[in-house]
């Protein structure tokens, strides 16, 4: 009796393994899902913030020269929005 209870234990492990991306998905969806509006909104805040941090701290101490062309049309447009 109890090897096909230890069998059984071992069969529901390799199920459960080679099944966990079902099972994730199932029991633990995609937290993103479940954002609000705001929620949204202010994830792209962030995002454009820390894209605007990173072409800012790219320029240095010699200014804008040292962005690239595509840097500053994307600079512009983050800073437009």
């Amino acid at each position: 009796m109890s090897e096909l209870l230890i069998l059984g234990i071992i069969i529901i492990a390799v199920l459960a393994f080679f099944n966990r991306d079902w099972i994730q998905k199932r029991f633990f969806p995609d937290r993103q899902k479940n954002y609000t509006i705001d929620d949204k909104f202010n994830s792209d805040k962030r995002e454009r913030e820390k894209e605007i941090d990173k072409l800012l701290s790219k320029m240095g101490k010699n200014g804008i020269n040292d962005l690239s062309e595509k840097d500053r049309k994307r600079l512009d447009e983050l800073s437009k929005m």
